[in-house]
């Protein structure tokens, strides 16, 4: 999956890059013990990785804290705003206070700069940023119009999104195991019926297709769900061998239907890729010279 753009000033409008030390009445850094700082309880992510946490405390260790970490005051504590990892990885090297900006915030604003701290370095997975989103849009009132101009991304962009959450469980599974993509996932949604969708799910990370390919798979897919279905004799147990070794020999599904005589009738051959229709070619016709 590409990596996310940055989203136009974003985190570095609200908050200083690279701070100079002044005294906390004027609103720079102050040092606060790690025991003090507690999570956001709006905050996004909800998996961390270990691996990379170690390494940020092991940076942490050699350079310090570069950027201070931003917290709200609650009553004697502070709460995170923005950057749980580094207080998370803190704690990990050792150390026992940490530099802080202190910033008045309502839940909403820190809920907003949660996720755009996140979604600037690709830290939210296509789950946790729909859901998001929603908490947003259902906590706050806000329109999919607003969330986007918050978070500087079109409308367009944070409707798709959203669509993730109609997403039956095994495909949310599969896109938070990053089995598929968000763009796999996207065009799977398209399929109306869920044991179809599962079948395309499973077909696509066997066959490991990628956006492109899943979408031709939904166009064949929704094409067959739109055509009357047409009156066949049921197969003989002679026929379902037939396909049997039709499929084993091609490597791919085959469809065999007899019309209302049970004498004539039609087998339709389904690829996935250019690769299987050279395959099934390659079967068929291999040995005839090709111009």
């Amino acid at each position: 999956m590409s990596k996310k753009q940055g989203l136009g000033k974003g985190l570095g409008a609200l908050i200083p890059q690279t701070p100079k030390p002044a005294p906390a009445e004027a609103g720079g850094p102050i040092t606060v013990p790690v025991e003090r700082i507690h999570p956001n309880p709006h905050q996004p992510r909800q998996v961390m990785d270990d691996e990379k946490l170690d390494e940020l405390a092991a940076s942490i260790r050699e350079h310090g804290i570069i950027q201070p970490i931003v917290v709200t005051q609650v009553n004697n504590r502070y709460q995170i705003v923005a950057g749980e990892r580094r207080w998370r990885a803190s704690q990990r090297a050792g150390l026992t206070e940490v530099p802080v900006f202190v910033k008045e915030m309502t839940p909403q604003q820190m809920l907003e700069l949660a996720i755009v701290e996140n979604i600037q370095r690709a830290d939210l997975n296509p789950l946790e940023e729909a859901q998001a989103y929603a908490q947003l849009m259902e906590e706050f009132g806000l329109t999919q119009e607003v969330v986007a101009q918050k978070v500087g991304k079109s409308r367009t962009a944070v409707a798709n999104t959203l669509r993730l959450l109609k997403l039956p469980d095994e495909l949310k599974e599969a896109l938070a195991a990053e089995k598929i993509s968000e763009g796999h996932a996207r065009a799977l949604l398209s399929i109306t019926k869920p044991r179809a969708q599962l079948d395309a799910l499973h077909t696509v990370i066997e066959r490991k297709l990628n956006v492109r390919q899943t979408e031709m798979l939904v166009r064949q897919i929704m094409s067959g769900d739109e055509k009357p279905k047409k009156r066949s004799t049921p197969l003989s147990p002679q026929d379902k061998d037939m396909v049997h070794r039709f499929q084993e020999r091609l490597g791919t599904k085959v469809d065999l239907r007899r019309d209302d005589s049970g004498s004539a009738g039609k087998i339709t051959i389904h690829f996935y890729s250019e690769e299987e229709l050279q395959a099934v070619f390659d079967v068929l016709l291999g040995n005839e010279k090709r111009m």
